[in-house]
């Protein structure tokens, strides 16, 4: 008897997962593939489901026959068990026949015990000035990592063999048990003292002569890191496999963080330059000029429009005077003036009688008759801290509800205002 055809389900996500057309060809299967493999390898920091439904898709669509009944029937008719099957490979073992063992320096492990587990990134902050990202800079800087025993190849002993760890029994890890009472115990795992977690030991006699056992020698090394014009602070700058080397390691990456020195003059917001400025009240009313020297040292002259008076606490913007933007150091934000004007301590009523004379007329509503004045009671102004004074009454408020909280009777108001 003949069996009845699989019902027909999905059979476009594998292409979707790929990020392909249903008419692909090998050769493009072959590239998005490699393309996606790294990007979502966990050893890069790929996410692991990602990594896993890649290689089911490229194992059913890279199959002649495989692909004809997915295309054909659906995921599910693989699943059933026609063309033997979809997703029953390890990814991994996938990824390595793809590529001939891993591109990150896996050794060409086939099984998924293989695998490399990936060391840490060296991080370092990077202190620049303004001028540094305004310009744009490169800093040479001399470290010094671990590196593989160029006589070992990294495996510490003249013959290559190492034996395994007596202490840990080739776990590389001990448990010491604590007793901190009747019945009680605590359990701590720690790394071998002994083979300093490799779970191997060498013998005297087979050391390395370079590298005394340890498989890896120091090296100094001068990076060149680029600082970009217009970069932002806290921004990074990566040196991928740069960082210390350890035996059967992906080797984890340099990375520099940018942070920028505060400037005495310019504060830098996003791509915008900001700039106090202080004129005398003459400048304010008559106009003013100035030179302000720019980041790269070019004198930049600022001047009042003829009749402009500038008021207090306001701002004055140069376009293209601002931050060189990232990857776009030909375009540039604005340089912000904020001004502020200084008034004189006091004036002597000759100084009055002259500015009376030119400035504008005093409003009518301050032209009081002298029997007007009479009525009125006198007052006396005193300079105040705003600030501080609504402090002082806030501080005030808080202490009278402390006083009211804490008054006999207090817990009866408050139950006879819910009756």
């Amino acid at each position: 008897m003949f069996g009845r055809a699989p019902k027909k389900s999905d059979n476009t996500r594998y292409y979707e997962i790929l990020g392909v057309s249903q008419n692909a060809s090998h050769d493009d299967l072959k590239k998005a593939y490699k393309k996606a493999a790294i990007k979502n390898h966990p050893d890069k920091g790929g996410d692991p489901e990602k990594f896993k439904e890649l290689a089911q898709a490229y194992d059913v669509l890279s199959d002649p026959e495989k692909r004809e009944i997915y295309d054909q029937y659906g995921e599910d008719a693989l699943k059933e068990g026609m063309g033997g099957g979809g997703g029953g490979h390890d990814p991994f073992d996938i990824f390595s026949s793809f590529f001939g063992g891993s591109p990150f320096g896996a050794g060409g492990g086939s099984s998924r015990g293989r695998r490399q587990r990936r060391g840490e990134d060296v991080v370092h902050s990077l202190k620049v000035s303004l001028e540094d990202i305004y310009l744009g800079t490169s800093k040479k800087l001399s470290l010094s990592r671990n590196v593989l025993c160029s006589k070992c190849n990294g495996k510490g002993s003249k013959s290559g063999a190492s034996l395994k760890c007596a202490g840990c029994q080739g776990t590389g890890m001990k448990v010491t048990i604590r007793h901190l009472g009747p019945s009680m115990i605590q359990q701590m795992q720690h790394a071998c003292n002994e083979c300093k977690g490799t779970g191997e030991t060498i013998s005297d006699k087979d050391r390395c002569t370079q590298c005394k056992g340890e498989k890896v020698v120091q090296e100094k090394k001068v990076l060149e890191v680029i600082v970009e014009k217009g970069m932002q602070s806290g921004q990074k700058i990566s040196f991928p496999g740069e960082a210390d080397e350890a035996p059967e390691t992906v080797t984890g990456d340099i990375v520099f963080i940018i942070h920028q020195k505060e400037h005495p003059k310019f504060k830098r917001k996003g791509e915008d330059l900001f700039v106090e400025h202080s004129l005398s009240l003459t400048e304010a009313l008559c106009g003013f000029q100035f030179v302000l020297t720019h980041l790269d040292g070019r004198q930049l002259l600022i001047k009042s429009n003829p009749g402009e008076v500038v008021k207090p606490d306001s701002f004055k913007a140069i376009n293209d005077e601002g931050m060189p933007l990232y990857q776009r150091p030909f375009m540039k934000g604005k340089l912000y003036i904020h001004f502020n004007v200084d008034f004189p301590e006091s004036l002597n009523p000759e100084q009055v009688k002259a500015l009376e004379a030119i400035l504008p007329s005093k409003p009518g509503a301050s032209q009081l008759t002298d029997m007007e004045v009479d009525e009125c009671e006198e007052t006396t102004l005193h300079d105040v801290n705003m600030e501080e004074e609504m402090r002082r009454k806030q501080q005030a408020q808080a202490e009278a509800y402390d006083e009211d909280d804490d008054m006999p009777g207090g817990a009866q108001r408050v139950q006879c205002a819910q009756q």
